[in-house]
């Protein structure tokens, strides 16, 4: 089955492909967009119903090989010892994610000029900035401006509270003389856009039933589609096929029911994260690409980089409560920038963490033995029930060309394409960040009054930052993609996702990465004709 041809056809309904399509969108093209995924009812939530912490919710789980839904494809990462986490839906992994919404630092696009590491960006924060403010707009980020240890900017809302855990950590990291901040969040601390404000469910990454929680499909994806754009769920693409030319012409996908179809369309976009997009590449095999394709320099699937994680946690005699918002509290970045002491190049960023609810805390602390069944059973719950603070590490992730996404030769989706198989390593470098980070959260802990403090990482599951495996750069010989998300040896083909991503930064991706996305489309749209030549 062939249909009628479209101008730009989008693959991919999240945090990139949504920003994408509403901005292409001004250019009255006809703009399609597909995602394997579906709407997901905020009816649906768990937190809309009874026990919905302690419930098996497999279709709120984070690594698609545990929820196996009809949206999701299988990831071999039994090489890894980080698992991958994602969400297929439109809207993408920003329905389950916890809103933490900080920007990368300018030091972050120049890593190699200022630390001898990696490759620097081929472009810079200024060039970013104002898509940062738009997308902020429209996202709806709280946020408080004057932090010293970034550029000046001005969050559309104010910040959310920081409540007790914050202030009480904030006290900590003052007696040490150590940075801290409110955290950037898109989470609309007042009325915003039609959507009200935070009601502290607790469930940020369970879906917000409230709306609160800026996910792309309450914030972009309405106002792309009063503006035409066209979006078609339930659609698993297999390949996207060339002409002679080597142009990309469209793709070929299965729909819902399981049926074989193709969609025709001048330019391609790719908005599936790092797992998706490699792996769609290296599928798309020609006479002209027989690597995969736009894969001439065999970069694409390499360069992978996670946000290894870790954390500490203490316990503290009064009761701090875990009401708010799961993962947005305050933040420090004292050790964010390469420090001459430190045995290990870049940073990372310290997060603090509200407790969790009564079920986790209980599951938890029964699964590590802090909380054992029997007589002592409710004296050690109630010692640790929104009496636990965790501090969190996301570390810097530096790329290396060994881990990488390849195509597994036995594991298939339920379409029988073949699935993503992830082969990654901790370098030393992430190591040592690590074992420094997990220090130094034991210490904000004591100094802000905690005991019984232990450590943890690196956790493996904790994979949501999918980045790098088709990055941007100048030279066609070491990348994918051109400064402007077009790909070097495929001229109609576009990547938006963090798969361009250069550097991984310390600090959560989906601002930059949404960032880029309009950055990309602004440039399409302001060249578009040479957009399909």
């Amino acid at each position: 089955m062939s249909e009628d041809i479209v101008d730009i056809l989008i693959i991919g309904a999240g945090a990139s492909g949504a920003a994408a399509a509403w901005s292409l969108a001004d250019t009255r093209m006809r703009i399609m967009c597909m995602d394997q995924g579906d709407w997901v009812s905020p009816a649906d939530y768990p937190s809309n119903s009874r026990n919905w912490e302690s419930a098996n919710r497999r279709q709120f789980a984070t690594s698609p090989n545990q929820r196996q839904l009809a949206a999701d494809y299988p990831v071999n990462d039994e090489d890894s010892p980080i698992a991958v986490l994602n969400y297929n839906a439109v809207g993408g992994s920003t329905i389950i994610y916890a809103a933490h919404f900080p920007r990368f630092h300018p030091s972050d696009f120049r890593v190699h000029s200022l630390d001898g590491v990696a490759d620097d960006w081929p472009l810079n924060y200024a060039q970013l900035e104002p898509y940062y403010e738009e997308n902020d707009r429209m996202m709806g980020v709280s946020g408080l401006s004057g932090d010293p240890a970034g550029p000046a900017k001005q969050p559309p809302l104010p910040p959310l509270p920081i409540g007790q855990v914050g202030e009480k950590l904030g006290r900590g990291f003052n007696s040490l003389c150590w940075h801290w901040w409110p955290s950037d969040s898109a989470i609309v601390s007042k009325a915003y856009a039609g959507r009200d404000k935070c009601i502290n469910l607790s469930a940020c990454m369970k879906g917000c039933p409230q709306g609160a929680k800026s996910t792309v499909d309450i914030t972009y994806w309405p106002e792309a589609l009063r503006k035409g754009v066209q979006l078609r769920t339930k659609c698993r693409v297999r390949e996207i096929t060339v002409d002679e030319r080597g142009m990309a012409t469209g793709v070929i996908y299965y729909d819902g029911d399981g049926k074989e179809s193709r969609q025709q369309a001048h330019a391609v976009i790719l908005a599936c994260n790092g797992v998706g997009t490699a792996r769609l590449l290296l599928n798309s095999r020609s006479s002209g690409f027989p690597d995969g394709l736009a894969n001439r320099s065999d970069q694409v699937g390499r360069n992978l980089m996670f946000h290894p994680y870790g954390y500490a946690v203490g316990v503290f005699e009064e009761s701090l409560s875990h009401i708010g918002p799961e993962g947005c509290c305050i933040l420090s970045q004292e050790f964010y920038e390469t420090g001459m002491d430190r045995d290990f190049k870049r940073g990372y960023t310290l997060k603090v963490n509200r407790g969790p609810g009564p079920a986790v805390t209980a599951i938890g602390g029964s699964a590590r033995g802090d909380i054992p069944w029997g007589a002592d059973h409710h004296r050690a719950f109630a010692e640790r029930f929104d009496h636990t603070v965790s501090v969190s590490l996301m570390i810097e992730d530096l790329p290396e060309p060994h881990n990488r996404v390849t195509l597994d030769p036995d594991l298939k989706d339920a379409d029988g394409i073949p699935a993503p198989k992830v082969d990654y390593r901790l370098s030393d470098n992430s190591r040592r960040m690590m074992a420094h980070g997990l220090e130094k959260a034991g210490t904000v802990l004591a100094a802000s009054g905690a005991s019984q403090i232990k450590t943890f990482g690196p956790i493996r599951l904790s994979g949501w930052h999918l980045l790098g495996t088709a990055r941007m750069g100048n030279d066609p010989d070491t990348s994918v993609v051109n400064p402007f998300g077009r790909c070097h040896h495929v001229r109609n083909l576009f990547i938006i996702d963090g798969s361009i991503f250069v550097t991984a930064a310390a600090v959560n991706p989906t601002s930059t990465i949404q960032a880029l996305a309009l950055y990309i489309a602004d440039h399409m749209k302001k060249n578009l004709a040479n957009l399909f030549d």
